[in-house]
């Protein structure tokens, strides 16, 4: 599994040990944001955990890690939609080339499938809601458009060489382990500080908010449904929660009273995402399972057993 060490990474990482796999971690340990080493604590000493430390980019370090694989988890990126503005070669780098190094491993290793973590972004500003996996791909940012390339590249590695891969697009996913960069974290860093939050826009956009367990769940059954070959599926819980509203819930459970600061948008955001899951259901056999009041509670708890907050908790 590239990027196995993450934070969707090292979860999916727990779940197929649980399930008895082998599970190699490729991951490069990057110093995007600190704390990755901790997130397999949980998985070390399992049986059948080897960890990998490498880049993607590195074509001979990831042959060595990928020669007796039979599945490969792709999920090794350069995540963020702001950071990706900053650094537009680094997340073409990664994000493109370091997949096309996967493919042609894969390739050469016959895997029986390779499973590639896609993302919303590559919708960009949804023409219609919910948005199914038949909406116009427009991304209107740099990682929604590197990621978009990745799929492409997938897909056509499928209809050339008959690569088995299955694209999957994320929504907004959070919970525990969740990089601090992601808007919930961010926010929960600045409740918890006493800070008020810091909102980029007027509040109204939304996300469809989906828990990192339901984004594993749904990412297992792809790698286990032989008819998921050559598709693409969306994988989000399939309601949406403005960011004023996201607001109000993490200063309600932090006993904030705090109004939000309001910063100019970001170039490249979009307005709203609002996840039609019905393909992953029928096809998949998936249903999300934690809606967003109760994996905002799990996330929240989670967050204050590992940094110090200055407010009171309801």
């Amino acid at each position: 599994m590239t990027g196995g060490a993450g934070f969707i990474g090292s979860h999916l990482t727990e779940r197929l040990l649980d399930m008895g796999a082998a599970v190699t971690v490729y991951d490069n340990f990057d110093d995007f944001y600190p704390g990755k080493e901790d997130n397999l604590t949980g998985s070390l000493g399992s049986q059948g955990l080897k960890v990998v430390r490498g880049s993607i980019l590195d074509t001979e370090s990831m042959r060595k890690a990928m020669a007796d694989a039979r599945v490969v988890f792709h999920l090794a990126a350069q995540a963020g939609v702001r950071y990706g503005l900053a650094h537009p070669k680094k997340a073409h780098e990664v994000n493109v080339s370091g997949t096309l190094n996967v493919l042609n491993l894969a390739r050469e290793f016959k895997v029986q499938k390779l499973i590639y973590a896609s993302s919303s972004s590559v919708y960009g500003n949804p023409t219609k809601v919910p948005i199914s996996e038949e909406h116009p791909l427009n991304p209107t940012n740099i990682y929604g458009a590197s990621k978009l390339a990745g799929e492409k590249y997938c897909l056509a590695y499928h209809s050339s060489f008959g690569l088995p891969v299955t694209c999957l697009r994320y929504f907004s996913v959070y919970g525990p382990r969740g990089r601090p960069d992601q808007v919930l974290y961010e926010m929960a860093s600045r409740i918890a500080a006493g800070n008020a939050p810091e909102i980029f826009g007027d509040g109204t956009q939304s996300r469809d908010f989906t828990f990192v367990s339901d984004i594993v769940e749904g990412t297992v059954l792809a790698s286990l449904m032989a008819d998921s070959v050559g598709e693409v599926f969306n994988l989000g819980y399939g309601a949406e929660f403005s960011m004023n509203e996201a607001a109000a819930r993490i200063s309600e459970y932090f006993r904030s009273k705090l109004p939000p600061v309001y910063r100019p948008a970001y170039g490249g955001d979009f307005p709203r995402t609002l996840c039609d899951n019905r393909k992953a259901r029928t096809k998949l056999g998936w249903t999300p399972q934690v809606s967003f009041s109760n994996g905002l509670i799990e996330f929240l708890d989670w967050f204050t057993k590992r940094k110090p907050r200055k407010v009171g908790r309801l």
